[in-house]
């Protein structure tokens, strides 16, 4: 049987994640030769031998990654901005924002304070990334380990196994990077750098969440694709502390809300802040993936997604703007604004 390249449109792939969760799932497929995925032009190009259509190959490839949130098709996916959805999302952001800037202001908060996040700032990321660039690879992860040692009978232990490797794991390297760069003696300067690249992470990240400019998640910083890919296949080994070990390796995920945390852990220039910042931010990150674990939880598919990404892109995009105002304040250039 003659091999035969296949193009794909592929629906629903938002980010980095989606292209190694989406190549590692078809590389199972009986009769896949060949897979790679483009996320600037949503496309997925499949070496493969079936005697089927196109739009037969389309189908029986859609079935093994529907469940993630993907479809294929030969036409190209026509984006609907739904810009009504800001009139329920600005609102419910406002709202949120002003509730934490209401805590901080009465002592029991702070967000952010003279130009750095802190540990309140890191959950809430932790909590938004959750739910969008962490939920593609690190929430398949723990739908996969659960579904594979639920058919062994292993009980809940593995995936308590997995979040406690992130937990742990986000700690240890966390500590490691802020060591890291207290050893480059980070000065003022070297951290208003980093604090703008932070800020510039998060707004990029905060705009592809309301899903109504594409064109900037091609300025999304990732990882390089060899590392995460090596994680992800790692979903397989269900053996003795595999899950612990999967869970720690999360950390190295091109996940940018991960990678915004893990410059601000490097900036720190401290093996404490550092450990605590990522341990926080992965204790932000724990409840839904959680919930994917113990249950069936999956924001992506419900009807209010849309209002509810958009909220939370707003959400990210006023941390970022803080930040960066506080750095401002920081330098001297201007004076302080929001107290922080």
């Amino acid at each position: 049987m003659e091999t035969r390249k296949y193009i794909f449109h592929v629906h629903g792939m938002h980010c980095a994640s989606c292209v190694l969760l989406i190549e590692e799932i078809l590389r199972t497929v009986s009769g896949v030769k060949g897979v790679k995925a483009n996320l600037h032009a949503r496309i997925v190009e499949v070496m493969g031998e079936w005697e089927k259509t196109p739009d037969e190959v389309a189908e029986l490839l859609t079935s093994f990654v529907k469940k993630n949130g993907y479809t294929l098709s030969l036409e190209k996916e026509q984006k609907e901005k739904k810009w009504n959805e800001f009139s329920y999302a600005f609102p419910i952001a406002v709202f949120f924002v002003l509730g934490f800037v209401l805590l901080q202001k009465l002592g029991l908060v702070n967000m952010i304070a003279g130009g750095e996040i802190n540990y309140g700032t890191a959950f809430l990321i932790g909590l938004v990334a959750s739910v969008s660039t962490c939920l593609a690879v690190v929430g398949g992860l723990a739908l996969s380990l659960s579904a594979n040692y639920a058919k062994g009978g292993s009980g809940w232990k593995p995936q308590a196994l997995f979040h406690g490797g992130r937990l742990i794991g986000f700690f240890v390297l966390g500590g490691a990077i802020g060591f890291l760069g207290g050893s480059f003696h980070m000065g003022q300067t070297g951290s208003v750098i980093v604090g703008v690249v932070v800020a510039l992470v998060m707004l990029i990240l905060g705009i592809n969440l309301l899903d109504v400019f594409h064109g900037a998640k091609k300025l999304q910083f990732t990882m390089p694709k060899i590392i995460g890919r090596n994680i992800v296949k790692e979903r397989k080994l269900v053996n003795g502390i595999t899950p612990f070990l999967i869970g720690a390796g999360t950390f190295f995920l091109p996940c940018g809300f991960t990678q915004s945390m893990q410059l601000y852990a490097l900036s720190t220039g401290s093996l404490i802040r550092g450990a605590f910042i990522m341990l926080v931010f992965a204790l932000g990150t724990l409840p839904v993936l959680g919930a994917l674990s113990f249950g069936s939880a999956n924001v992506s598919e419900k009807s209010w997604s849309g209002i509810f990404f958009k909220t939370a892109g707003l959400v990210v995009i006023a941390l970022a703007l803080f930040n960066v105002i506080n750095i401002l304040v920081v330098m001297g250039i201007i004076n302080p604004v929001f107290n922080f």
